[in-house]
C-alpha cells in the first residue's frame, strides 16, 4: 500500500497519467466518426415522444375545460428533490435557460432540473477534491496560499462547467443544421411544386436529410407534429426559428409566416430562402478561409520555425565543428 501511494502521490506519475490519456482523448477522438453508431433513430424516437407529449397536452387541455383533473402527482427524483428544496431555480434563475437547453438539443423539465442540480454540485465537488488532493495528498511543494487559490480556481470554473458545455452544445448542433440546411430548402421547393402541402414536405425532407444531419431532420419532424397539434401554425414556425436560433433559419420561418397569412407563393418564397442560405454559407467559408493565415501564424512560430532552423542550420554546426 505505500508503495501504491507513494506511485500516485509521485509527479512524474501523475505527468505520465496525464500524457496517457490526452493520447486517448486523441485517438477517441479521431475515431469516433468511424466508429459512431448511426443516432437518427434515436432522435426520431425522441420527436416521437414529443409528439405524443403535444397530443397529450392538448387532450389535457380539452380535459381541464371541463373541469377534471389530469395529471398524477409525479415522482421526485434526487435531483429533482435538491433543487426544489435549495429552491434553486430562483436562485440561479435565468431567463433564457430553456431556448439554450432548446438549442442545445435537450427538451422537457427534466433538463432543466438537471442543469441546477450540476450548477450547485459542480463548484462543490470539484473544489472539495482539489482542496483534499492538494493539502493531503500531494502539494507539488507549492505555498498554502497557492494551493488555496488552485482550489477555488477549480471550483470558479465548476460553477460555469455547465454554462460552456450547453454552449458548445449548440454551437455543434447549429453548425451540423446549418451545413444540410440549403439542400433542405432544395428538396422542400421540389416538393412543394410537386403539390404536396408543407406538413408533408417538412415530413418527406426530414426522413431525406437524416444521413447528412440528424439534428436537422430531429427539427423538420418536430416541426412537422407542431404543425399538426397546435392552434396556430405561426407558432411551429417561430419555435423552429427559437430552436436553431440562426439567421437563415428565422428568414426561412418568417417567409413561411408571411406565405401562410397573405397566401403568397410558397415555391417562390422557399427558391429565394434557398439561394440567400447558399449565399450565406460560401461567406461563411470565405470568412473562415480568410482567417487562416492568422490562426496559423502562432503554430507555424512554435511547431515549423525551429525544425526549419534544425534542418538549414545542423549540417553547419556540424561541419564547423568538425572543423
Amino acid at each position: 500500500m505505500d508503495s501504491i501511494a507513494e506511485l500516485i502521490i509521485n509527479p512524474q506519475f501523475l505527468w505520465a497519467a496525464v500524457a496517457a490519456l490526452a493520447v486517448f482523448a486523441t485517438i477517441v477522438t479521431l475515431t469516433a466518426p468511424s466508429m459512431g453508431a448511426n443516432k437518427l433513430d434515436k432522435r426520431i424516437q425522441s420527436v416521437r415522444n414529443r409528439r405524443e407529449e403535444l397530443r397529450r397536452k392538448s387532450r389535457e387541455a380539452m380535459e381541464q375545460a371541463h373541469g377534471s383533473k389530469l395529471r398524477a402527482k409525479e415522482k421526485k427524483g434526487v435531483m429533482k428533490g435538491v433543487v426544489e428544496s435549495l429552491n434553486l431555480q430562483k436562485l440561479f434563475e435565468d431567463p433564457e435557460l430553456k431556448d439554450k437547453l432548446t438549442q442545445a438539443g435537450f427538451r422537457g423539465n427534466g433538463p432543466v432540473t438537471t442543469f441546477y442540480f450540476f450548477r450547485l454540485a459542480a463548484p462543490i465537488l470539484l473544489l472539495a477534491g482539489a482542496s483534499a488532493y492538494l493539502f493531503y495528498v500531494n502539494d507539488f511543494g507549492l505555498p498554502t496560499i497557492t494551493r488555496a487559490c488552485a482550489a477555488l480556481g477549480l471550483g470558479m470554473l465548476g460553477y460555469y462547467a455547465p454554462n460552456l458545455y450547453l454552449k458548445n452544445a449548440a454551437a455543434k448542433r447549429q453548425q451540423s443544421i446549418m451545413t444540410a440546411f440549403p439542400d433542405a430548402l432544395d428538396l422542400m421547393l421540389i416538393c412543394v411544386e410537386a403539390g404536396m402541402s408543407i406538413e408533408a414536405a417538412f415530413q418527406k425532407v426530414s426522413t431525406e436529410i437524416g444521413s447528412q444531419s440528424i439534428e436537422l431532420a430531429e427539427e423538420l419532424s418536430l416541426t412537422t407534429a407542431e404543425l399538426s397539434y397546435l392552434q396556430d401554425r405561426r407558432t411551429a414556425y417561430e419555435n423552429l426559428a427559437r430552436r436553431t436560433n440562426h439567421p437563415g433559419v428565422k428568414a426561412v420561418a418568417t417567409a413561411l409566416i408571411q406565405a401562410e397569412r397573405y397566401g403568397t407563393p410558397l415555391g417562390q418564397a422557399l427558391r429565394v430562402m434557398a439561394k440567400e442560405n447558399r449565399d450565406m454559407r460560401l461567406a461563411n467559408a470565405e470568412k473562415k478561409a480568410a482567417a487562416l493565415p492568422a490562426k496559423l501564424t502562432v503554430p507555424m512560430i512554435v511547431f515549423f520555425l525551429p525544425v526549419l532552423f534544425v534542418v538549414i542550420l545542423g549540417p553547419a554546426i556540424m561541419r564547423y565543428q568538425s572543423m
